[in-house]
């Protein structure tokens, strides 16, 4: 198939060079309506905002621009079905996890996960069974699930309906998702992967290997995290014998909205071709710009590089740890003040993502690491102490109240010091990455409230927890 085509965003531009006069919507008619004042880039954008018009295809029942890029997709990806995502890798998560299982049905999941996993499974009302991931003592932060974590997991519950792992992690970690995958098959266990920051791992070594080439079920990857694409744009991969496909176009069709964005499928279509036409030259620039870049970050003594376990992991990421009085946070907001902004910060470690560059495109990197050692110049060397995550001796665990138990529960908050050993009524989660510290359901330890007290001091931000800046966590009463 020839991956220079670009069908859906071709079809785009052809309809806007008709000057096409608007009786449709949406309201701002191509741009023409709206206060944009003397800054006309956002009016720009909105030339391209269409609808479902004649030669535009629809995403719900594609057949020709849209159908034509969804193939041109699959074809890349060597899957059986690919498809567009307007709401994100959050709606292909639900639409994966609903497709497999029902009412308290037996789940195997990845305890770090993204919190968009643990909403469907409590739309579902499924059984969750976490799975306590691997420790990075020298990151401080946690992987990927060890394959005897989910042989010990499989033999406890065989009835499983599927394995719900995340692969990289947010940091670009990865492990044996290969022998998990063979695990699972054996008991006919499809196997769900949020892959949101690995679309570009089909491009081969330096990067490891995608878990659509592992041999997963299903693969959800956020394009607009490494590929050109536009925030929120992601992909869907179907590659199953084990899985109703009829299902997952279903529950796409009910958790997607109706009226989808074409610019952000527009830049699905592209991104799909830049990956396509992505060659060995290319990979080779890649990697010499970001070692040389690497090597510029090296030589500043109140940073560490961090490098992956067994040199695994993914090059478009690079975490730096804090070996200076500042925390992540506080180095995270410093590079801000010079106009350089992180992806994430934790109370140690700062994470750039960088660019799929081509060969010959520039990017300021010299400059980013000039700016570090202008914060940093002043800074002494001073080595971190501490466990940010604790490792739980309980490798496979459930909740302590199931979501259909707690529709019937009243909840009251409490200081954190009376909050030990209650259940948690509300789901924290530190953001970004997005990966819960407490599950709602969840029995509070005394490990997690440490964490949480750290995390808040260090500076970190939260979504849920509505009560915790004055000091009180939402429990069950029961």
């Amino acid at each position: 198939m020839e991956q220079q085509k670009k069908p859906l965003y071709q079809a785009l531009m052809e309809h806007k060079k008709k000057g096409p006069i608007s009786f449709h919507v949406p309201g701002h008619k191509y741009g023409q309506i709206g206060d944009f004042g003397l800054d006309s880039s956002f009016e720009s954008i909105l030339t391209i905002d269409v609808t479902e018009l004649t030669g535009l295809d629809d995403l719900h029942s594609p057949e020709e621009a849209i159908l034509e890029a969804e193939l041109l997709l699959a074809n890349l990806y060597q899957v059986k079905n690919s498809f567009f995502l307007v709401n994100g890798s959050t709606v292909g998560n639900i639409a994966m996890i609903m497709a497999v299982c029902s009412e308290d049905d037996v789940v195997l999941v990845q305890r770090n996960c993204h919190k968009s996993v643990l909403n469907a499974l409590q739309l579902a009302k499924a059984r969750p069974i976490f799975l306590e991931p691997e420790y990075h003592p020298d990151w401080k932060v946690a992987g990927g699930v060890q394959p005897e974590t989910v042989a010990k997991a499989i033999e406890q519950y065989p009835m499983a309906k599927a394995i719900i792992l995340t692969y990289p992690n947010y940091y670009g970690m990865v492990y044996d998702l290969k022998e998990i995958i063979d695990q699972a098959h054996l008991q006919n266990i499809p196997v769900l992967v949020d892959e949101a920051h690995g679309a570009h791992f089909i491009l081969g070594n330096p990067f490891p290997a995608s878990a659509i080439q592992l041999g997963a079920d299903i693969v959800v990857q956020s394009a607009h995290k490494t590929l050109p694409a536009m925030t929120m744009g992601s992909y869907l991969h179907f590659n199953s014998d084990l899985i109703n496909l009829n299902k997952v176009k279903e529950y796409l069709g009910i958790f997607q909205s109706s009226s989808p964005s074409y610019p952000i499928m527009a830049s699905l279509d592209l991104a799909r071709s830049y990956l396509a036409r992505y060659g060995s030259n290319d990979l080779c620039y890649l990697h010499e710009r970001t070692n040389h870049f690497k090597e510029q970050l090296a030589e500043i003594p109140t940073i560490k590089v961090l490098e992956y376990p067994n040199n695994q992991g993914d090059l478009l990421k690079i975490t730096i740890q804090s070996k200076s009085e500042m925390n992540g946070f506080e180095l995270q907001k410093r590079l801000e003040g010079l106009g350089i902004y992180t992806e994430l910060a934790d109370p140690y470690n700062i994470l750039l993502i960088l660019p799929l560059l081509k060969e010959g495109q520039p990017y300021p990197f010299t400059e980013t690491a000039d700016k570090l050692k202008q914060i940093l110049q002043h800074f002494t060397y001073q080595d971190k102490v501490g466990k940010l995550y604790m490792e739980q001796t309980e490798k496979v665990s459930g909740l302590a109240i199931g979501y259909k138990e707690m529709d019937h529960l009243f909840v009251k908050d409490v200081p954190f010091i009376q909050a030990h050993h209650h259940v948690c009524a509300e789901t924290i989660i530190p953001y970004p990455p997005g990966i819960p510290l407490l599950l709602k359901g969840e029995r509070i330890t005394s490990e997690k409230l440490e964490r949480l007290q750290h995390l808040i001091m260090t500076g970190a931000r939260f979504q849920g927890g509505s009560h915790l800046k004055e000091g009180y966590i939402t429990i069950f009463q029961t």
